[in-house]
């Protein structure tokens, strides 16, 4: 298998300036602008807000806001003609799960860099991208 270019490249984006450097480095690695898929991961809507459970029309409000987000941020960035997808879930699981999906070729994302207690308490999604992905992984560092 050849290191470039790559067929479908995924990104998860959580609209950080790190993940619009993700985004354009994927762009660079594809064969063509449609071939980047550019996935958002909302939590899951039986998350507790403020001791409330979100209801399915909330729920609704909320992806179709996250996708109107999303074509913004990659307006602002210059990435016309990307897949753009909004799906919910856990993160980690649900990014592996979609390059499964897509039969992705490279999976693009930027490493946020927590350490200690910050990571213990946060978690890694790279990590567990790591884990349960069954394509390539292009961790990127975060700029010092």
């Amino acid at each position: 298998m050849a290191w470039l270019p790559k067929k479908t490249v995924v990104v998860p984006v959580d609209f950080s300036p790190a993940s619009g450097s993700a985004v354009e480095t994927a762009l660079q690695l594809a064969t063509r602008h449609q071939d980047v898929h550019v996935l958002h991961v909302a939590l899951p809507g039986a998350v507790m807000i403020y001791g409330d459970v979100l209801a399915m029309g909330e729920l609704t409000s909320r992806l179709a806001s996250a996708s109107e987000d999303l074509a913004s941020f990659l307006c602002e960035r210059g990435a016309a003609g990307v897949t753009q997808v909004v799906r919910e879930g856990d993160p980690g699981l649900t990014i592996a799960d979609y390059a499964a999906e897509v039969q992705a070729d490279l999976i693009v994302m930027p490493s946020h860099g927590y350490h200690g207690v910050k990571r213990l308490l946060l978690g890694s999604v790279a990590e567990r991208v790591l884990r349960h992905a069954n394509c390539p992984i292009l961790v990127l560092r975060r700029p010092a």
